[in-house]
Order: structure tokens, then C-alpha cells, then sequence
């Protein structure tokens, strides 16, 4: 650089008044007027040392190398190409639909349906009316 050192000397001295006029922004006046002053005072003090190196917590400990956590990058890799080579064996296309549809029936009429499966539209309508019957307001009593 071809500044004489005098004018690098007065630049940060010109940067540090600079700086340090700011430095007066940042501390917080508390209004002594306010009816919560006194309480925001009170906790601004307690806390104005926090955070300390104490509270924060400690380095962890026991976790993997890099080698680890590249061999279980590795084998991670080699189960994924596996599982890749049977999923490409699978056979996606249904070719009898009929075929399908039969085990379907059967593998449905050997279960076990719940209760509420078994009901018919007619009964299934008819419990919707009864509860919308219970739900009416009952007559109005009127002064004889």
C-alpha cells in the first residue's frame, strides 16, 4: 500500500471515536417515572452477567469417527442397492384381474368385519333418523 502510515493512523482513530461514541447507545436507561422501572431494573441486573460459559452445555462425548461414519454411510449405500435389485424383481403389472379379484373376495369373506361393517344402507339411514329425532327440541309448553 502506498498510504503514508500518518493517514492509516488518523483513519483508525477517526474509526475508533466513531465506534465509541456509539457504544453509549447501546446501554439501557430505565425510566425511574415508569410504575414497572424499578422491577425491569431489578432483572436487568440480575441478568447482566448471564450468559457465562457455565451455562452453556458441554462438548458431546462418544460420538462416531469419520471413519464410522463413513462405513455406515458404506453400508447404508450396499443395503439401498440391494433393496433396489428386489424392488426391480417385483412384478408390478396385474396380468389377471380376474385372478385378482377372486383372491381379493376370498382373502375379504375370511376376515373378520366389525359389527358396524355389517349394517345395510336401510340401517344405517334409519340410526341417522332416530338420532335426529332425539335431537329435536321437545314441544313447547304453553300457559293454560
Amino acid at each position: 500500500m502506498n498510504v503514508p502510515l500518518s493517514k492509516k493512523m488518523c483513519l483508525c482513530a477517526l474509526a475508533a471515536a466513531g465506534l465509541s461514541g456509539c457504544a453509549g447507545a447501546f446501554e439501557a436507561d430505565t425510566d425511574p417515572a415508569s410504575p414497572v422501572g424499578p422491577r425491569v431494573q431489578a432483572l436487568v441486573d440480575e441478568n447482566r452477567a448471564y450468559p457465562r460459559w457455565e451455562d452453556f452445555p458441554a462438548a458431546p462425548t462418544g460420538l462416531p469417527s469419520a471413519v464410522e461414519v463413513a462405513q455406515s454411510v458404506n453400508t447404508l449405500r450396499v443395503t439401498g442397492g440391494a433393496l433396489n435389485g428386489e424392488v426391480g424383481r417385483l412384478e408390478w403389472t396385474l396380468r389377471d384381474p380376474a385372478a385378482f379379484e377372486r383372491e381379493m373376495a376370498a382373502r375379504v369373506a375370511a376376515s373378520r368385519p366389525a359389527p358396524a361393517t355389517l349394517q345395510t344402507q336401510a340401517e344405517i339411514e334409519a340410526f341417522a333418523q332416530r338420532l335426529r329425532d332425539r335431537a329435536r327440541a321437545p314441544a313447547r309448553i304453553t300457559p293454560q
